[in-house]
């Protein structure tokens, strides 16, 4: 059967729109890993954590209190109402790590080779897109957009 050119270009947008809903469900899951992921060397104390807390002075509780808060992140942004409010907490905690990196602790930690600041950049970024992507559905100030 023959297709006209406005049936194919609406299946056409039709597959872009359900590729984009899955790839910026594939990112909101990534992010959220990496910020669960970290979880461990915060909770348990790993020496490297440890030494960057010490070092910015918010050990213990800095460490344990952004710990926290990078967790309840990581799952609002699993929740789909609250994308963007779990991508704009990641974004705050995330400028404060990098603003710590350029400033106190440097690029590189322990001869880690940047991995970690190159990760907070990752993760800054992978959630400044996502919020971008769900500012619409930001109460009161989305509709603005």
């Amino acid at each position: 059967m023959w297709h006209t050119r406005r049936q194919i270009f609406f299946s056409f947008t039709k597959k872009l729109a359900n590729m984009k809903t899955y790839l910026l469900l594939a990112l909101r899951i990534i992010t959220a890993i990496i910020l669960l992921q970290t979880l461990r060397f915060k909770f348990f104390a790993h020496p490297d954590s440890v030494y960057i807390f010490t070092t910015v002075g918010l050990e213990p509780f800095g460490r344990i209190g952004i710990g926290f808060m990078e967790l309840i992140a990581a799952f609002l942004l699993l929740i789909p109402r609250t994308v963007w409010l779990g991508a704009g907490l990641t974004m705050g905690i995330l400028s404060g790590a990098i603003l710590m990196h350029l400033t106190i602790l440097g690029i590189e930690i322990n001869g880690d080779g940047g991995s970690l600041f190159y990760l907070a950049l990752f993760t800054f970024f992978s959630s400044t897109f996502i919020l971008w992507m769900y500012r619409k559905e930001i109460p009161i100030i989305g509709n603005k957009f």
